[in-house]
């Protein structure tokens, strides 16, 4: 095993200390898997790919997994394509919480493409928060696309954030069908500068009887950045739930756009949606001004505040 190459990724995200020695893993650079470390009750099949890495990931049933398990993405090359496919089942009354750390430090031209086949089984848990790093200069495409499929009383959360380093491309695509009394989440929070591009589209069915979901997308954008949001909630069932909530603020010659569509095929469903775009709230902005900040200070915490 490549020690070094490891060592280095992990760097990268501040992570080397911890996930190597403990936790249980699969560390990828490009289409290599360079470390890899399970748990009982944890199955990881990785298979390297001309351009990438398939990879089925399953959680047994009843199998309740305390500590995170990292998935860490990366291409230290300033050039090149990584494909991550993933087939994920966490079966009846297992729980998981999956940390993906995806790092692009030297990023020039970089395609990150992910295609994710994923089912939660009865009662079960389904966590996904993914992390990126970028490098300041360059250009990177994040193009993740997932079809998430939820069991009865099933529960299934993501979040999107960008740590570090412009956004270059992204362009989010998750749908989630979800059965009785099972409930989604899914979040996803950038800041967008100089040209960059961020596009995201998630929507949630609500096919079964008290199923629930919350779309929350808060973006920022300044510059030449341009942003285009999608959330769409259906409910086909009695006493299903949604919710959308999109906030977008927008600095310099930015430019945000969102679109919350909500759709009602029962008369005791209920979809609800909030979508705010504009500028810093000038309140708030002569509140942080007269405490002493700076106004490129004030507007900064302002959206670290939205983005947080």
């Amino acid at each position: 095993m490549p020690e070094n190459l490891v060592e280095e990724i992990l760097q990268s995200i501040d992570l080397h200390k911890s996930i190597t020695r403990m936790s249980p893993h699969v560390v990828i650079n490009a289409n290599r898997v360079l470390s890899s470390r399970v748990v009982e009750g944890l199955e990881i099949e990785p298979e390297e790919l001309p351009d990438g890495v398939k990879a089925r990931l399953r959680v047994g049933r009843g199998v309740k997994i305390k500590q995170p398990v990292h998935l860490c993405f990366g291409m230290l090359p300033e050039r090149g394509i990584q494909k991550i496919l993933l087939d994920v089942e966490i079966e009846d009354e297992a729980e998981v919480n999956f940390m993906a750390h995806c790092t692009f430090p030297n990023a020039v031209d970089i395609q990150h493409l992910m295609e994710a086949e994923i089912r939660v089984g009865r009662g079960a848990s389904y966590r996904y928060f993914e992390r990126h790093w970028h490098s300041d200069q360059g250009m990177v495409r994040v193009v993740p696309a997932a079809r998430i499929k939820l069991a009865e009383k099933a529960r299934f959360s993501t979040e999107f954030e960008l740590l570090k380093g412009r956004v270059g491309v992204i362009d989010i695509d998750y749908h989630t069908d979800c059965e009785a009394g099972s409930s989604a989440e899914m979040k996803a929070r950038i800041f967008g500068r100089q040209d960059d591009i961020i596009k995201i589209k998630e929507s949630a069915s609500l096919e079964g009887e008290g199923s629930r979901a919350v779309l929350t997308t808060h973006i920022a954008v300044r510059d030449e950045a341009r942003a285009e949001i999608y959330n769409e909630l259906i409910a086909r069932a009695p006493y299903s739930r949604g919710h959308v909530d999109c906030k977008e603020i927008i600095q310099g010659n930015g430019v945000a756009r969102a679109v919350p569509v909500v759709e009602v095929h029962h008369p005791k469903a209920h979809v609800t949606h909030e979508a705010a775009i504009g500028s810093v709230d000038s309140k708030q902005l002569q509140t942080l001004m007269a405490r002493g900040l700076s106004e490129d200070e004030a507007v900064d915490l302002i959206i670290e505040g939205l983005l947080s």
